[in-house]
C-alpha cells in the first residue's frame, strides 16, 4: 500500500491539520515508509509465539488474602468498626445512593 498527495491531504483534513502544499509533499514518502515497515513487520511469522506484556519477565509476588483476627493490627473488630457507622448495611458502611 502507498499514499500520495491526495491521500495525505485527506488524513490532515480528517485530523484537522493544516498542512501546507511542500509539507504534504515531504509526508508522502515518510508515510509510505512506515507502510512498508509495517507490511515488513506483517511478514514476520509469529506462530506459537506467546504474546508479552513486557521485555522483561515479572512476576506480581502474591500473598494469601488472609483476615488478621490480632485486634491489635486491625483485623477481627468488624463489629465495633461498624458501630461508627451512621447507617450499616449487612456488615457494610451504608452511603446515600449518588445516581438516579
Amino acid at each position: 500500500m502507498s499514499v500520495d498527495t491526495a491521500t495525505v491531504a485527506k488524513i490532515a483534513s480528517l485530523a484537522r491539520i493544516k498542512v501546507s502544499e511542500p509539507e504534504l509533499a515531504a509526508m508522502v514518502p515518510e508515510l509510505n515508509g512506515i507502510l512498508a515497515w509495517v507490511e515488513q513487520l506483517a511478514e514476520v511469522d509469529v506462530t506459537g509465539i506467546e504474546p508479552m506484556t513486557a521485555v522483561i519477565e515479572n512476576h506480581q509476588r502474591l500473598r494469601d488474602d488472609v483476615i488478621d483476627a490480632d485486634p491489635l493490627t486491625g483485623g477481627g473488630i468488624r463489629d465495633k468498626v461498624l458501630a461508627n457507622a451512621p447507617a450499616p448495611e449487612h456488615g457494610f458502611f451504608g452511603v446515600p445512593k449518588v445516581i438516579e
